[in-house]
């Protein structure tokens, strides 16, 4: 789980990216980004994460720079050392993000659109 995972599409958007950079200490930082007509929307989130069995646990704690807090409940289908998949659920949506270097950096929304 620890590392840089890359994925496209959210529940609101199967066009937005996602970054979710899960650290081994336990702190985790997801990056957002939605595209429309060239121009993106970013969001950061960041939080804890955990696993208990086949659930992952991201407990959101900061949203852009403000105290959000949520709990985000995932079910673990697959996992590698490069590909994970999991499903949302609260929102019963699926998430296929794929394993990235650490430097890795949100793609342009020119680079999409």
């Amino acid at each position: 789980m620890v590392g840089t995972w890359f994925g496209q599409g959210q529940p609101h958007s199967k066009e937005s990216m996602y970054i979710d950079r899960m650290r081994p200490d336990g702190s985790w930082r997801g990056e957002y980004r939605t595209c429309i007509k060239g121009k993106s929307s970013d969001q950061v989130q960041e939080g804890r994460w955990s696993l208990m069995g086949d659930t992952l646990i991201l407990k959101v704690e900061i949203v852009d720079g403000r105290h959000e807090a949520r709990t985000d409940n995932y079910k673990m289908l697959a996992h590698t050392a490069t590909t994970q998949k999991y499903v949302s659920l609260g929102w019963n949506f699926p998430y296929t993000p794929k394993k990235m270097a650490d430097d890795f950096q949100m793609p342009s929304c020119e680079l999409t659109s």
